[in-house]
């Protein structure tokens, strides 16, 4: 009776734009860029790619087009005659293009794959689109919705101005609740909260595709315009346009290359989805499940990890997912980023891009930021922002939210190959 024969999974090209207000290009400028970009850092051509996965989740809100977008989008690029698959998954849809097309090459259907994600989230006109967040729910329940969520702040005093009259996406009002159960139940404070974000804003000073890359102290970003409470406008992510691609291979791929020095290898790459659970069920968290199983795929452990992204839609985010992905204990998030271990030389730096709030948030190619990111680390090219001997590294993104939490996780886990 034969063994079972396991191979490897690589990332051996990265491509992104810079994120932003990039009203001067069209989704398809973007796309372009990103999928040119990894193709190059590939240094292959575009005819070895066998099937594209391509994220985006606001093109048909914002411009009216449905169902072929990815098709639309690559084939202008020379893309033909192979299968175009069109994802969506709320704001961990690029990561789950690259979790798609790691089982296309897992299921024997080819050597080569290429994940894009693409976002145009500012209109021609010059304004931006909230709308396509109020889709990340059950929009036949929106009430009922908010009242779910409504139980983490319980027992929770509000400040007199607890909300912007701004307009803001629906979803911050959805991590503030995040956020006030976290404060209430675990001490967690405003300073912690703003410690995480200024350390983010910090990072992504050395980082050419950030949004902003301005560095902020906590005391200003305490003293910044409020959004809803918590969270000051610094705290937040931006609505963002941009896009990052990657490609994926096989071992008889990696073959093929010239430069096999530079592929990083895929240890897990999970996706799963939440369930009901009461709000003091901390440790039932679809994330805290899906990191085990992330963990137990690869082998690996919380201690191991070298560097991480983590989706910090708003700076609560970061605490939330460092205590989920086992890197303290639970209700120890605040203290330990005011305490400074998730900065580039502390103990287990947490988006040295700047994460979220500062390189920015279109929906549809974060996840796929976020391995730019991670695979530029790992490999040691991140210049200023480098993070020393990094050898494992996770992403965490996720989407939508359904009860209590997120509607979906994505885990990621890459590491080097020498």
């Amino acid at each position: 009776m034969g063994g079972i024969f396991i191979t490897k999974y690589y990332i051996v090209g990265v491509g992104m734009t810079k994120f932003g207000k990039l009203y001067d290009y069209t989704l398809k400028d973007l796309t372009k860029i990103a999928v040119v970009n990894a193709l190059k850092d590939a240094n292959m051509p575009k005819e070895w790619i066998e099937a594209i996965y391509f994220a985006n989740t606001g093109q048909g809100a914002i411009e009216g087009q449905h169902a072929v977008r990815g098709q639309v989008a690559v084939r202008p690029l020379g893309f033909e005659g192979i299968p175009v698959v069109n994802v969506e998954n709320a704001c961990a849809s690029a990561s789950t293009a690259l979790n798609q097309a790691i089982q296309f090459l897992k299921a024997g259907e080819g050597d080569f794959a290429l994940a894009i994600g693409a976002e145009k989230m500012y209109k021609k006109s010059g304004g931006k689109d909230f709308s396509i967040f109020d889709s990340a729910w059950d929009v036949e329940t929106p009430e009922e919705n908010l009242a779910v969520l409504q139980q983490l702040e319980k027992g929770y005093k509000l400040p007199s101005n607890a909300k912007s009259a701004d307009q803001y996406s629906t979803f911050m009002d959805v991590y503030a609740y995040f956020a006030r159960f976290h404060m209430n139940r675990f001490g967690t404070t405003q300073e912690q909260i703003a410690a995480v974000a200024a350390k983010n804003h910090q990072h992504s000073v050395y980082n050419d595709h950030a949004q902003y890359q301005k560095s902020f102290t906590i005391e200003e970003i305490l003293a910044a315009p409020p959004i809803v409470y918590p969270f000051t406008l610094p705290m937040c992510s931006p609505v963002s346009d941009g896009a990052a691609a990657a490609v994926v291979c096989t071992e008889q791929g990696l073959k093929k290359l010239q430069d096999q020095r530079r592929a990083i290898e895929v240890a897990a790459s999970v996706i799963q989805t939440g369930s009901n659970r009461r709000p003091e069920e901390v440790d039932r968290h679809l994330t805290v499940l899906s990191a085990k199983r992330a963990y137990e795929k690869a082998g690996l452990g919380p201690e191991d990890i070298s560097v991480a992204e983590v989706h910090d839609a708003t700076a609560i985010g970061e605490i939330i997912q460092v205590e989920n992905l086992g890197f303290c204990d639970f209700g120890e998030g605040g203290a330990r980023s005011l305490k400074g271990e998730f900065r580039i030389g502390g103990r287990l730096p947490v988006n040295p891009s700047g994460g979220l709030e500062s390189k920015g948030h279109p929906i549809g190619a974060t996840g796929l930021g976020q391995i730019y990111e991670l695979v530029t680390q790992l490999r040691g090219e991140a210049g200023k922002r480098q993070v020393d001997n990094a050898k494992v590294a996770l992403a965490e993104n996720g989407g939508g939210v359904y009860g209590l939490e997120e509607a979906v996780a994505a885990i990621t886990l890459l590491k080097t190959t020498y």
